[in-house]
């Protein structure tokens, strides 16, 4: 599994925002400009955190982005999940139909797999923007 390049994006553009003094509204060139995002990727990014809650938009003169949620309420697997979708690793852990073998229920690989999935995904939600900022 690799993160796409809009994924590595958000997380830094996260991350930026959560630097950010409470309440503080950022323009976009200036986020665009420090994280170095290209112009094509980053609105189709804040998209993508708007309609997760993650970040908050704001139009006209005076418009631009600002954090939607405390940074202690933003995780790693927020955003992830935001860009990428769920975290799933093989077909059958989305629909057991899926399994070519007609075996998912007691495939010693699915349940591997499924411990894998649910254990990345722990890490993931126990790693907020709070921690990352304090830990820069």
């Amino acid at each position: 599994m690799v993160l796409n390049q809009a994924t590595d994006y958000a997380l830094r553009i996260t991350l930026f925002l959560a630097k950010q003094e409470e309440g503080q509204i950022t323009e976009a060139s200036v986020i665009r400009s420090t994280e170095l995002v290209p112009e094509r990727f980053l609105f189709k990014i804040m998209r993508s955190l708007v309609k997760a809650g993650i970040v908050k938009s704001f139009r006209g003169k005076r418009g631009g982005f600002m954090l939607g949620r405390n940074p202690k309420d933003i995780t790693l697997y927020n955003v992830i999940e935001a860009l990428e979708g769920p975290i799933v690793l093989n077909h059958c852990l989305i629909d057991i139909d899926k399994c070519n073998k007609d075996a998912a229920g007691y495939c010693v690989i699915h349940r591997e797999l499924a411990k894998l999935r649910n254990e990345l995904i722990a890490r993931l939600q126990g790693i907020n923007f709070k921690m990352l900022v304090e830990n820069e």
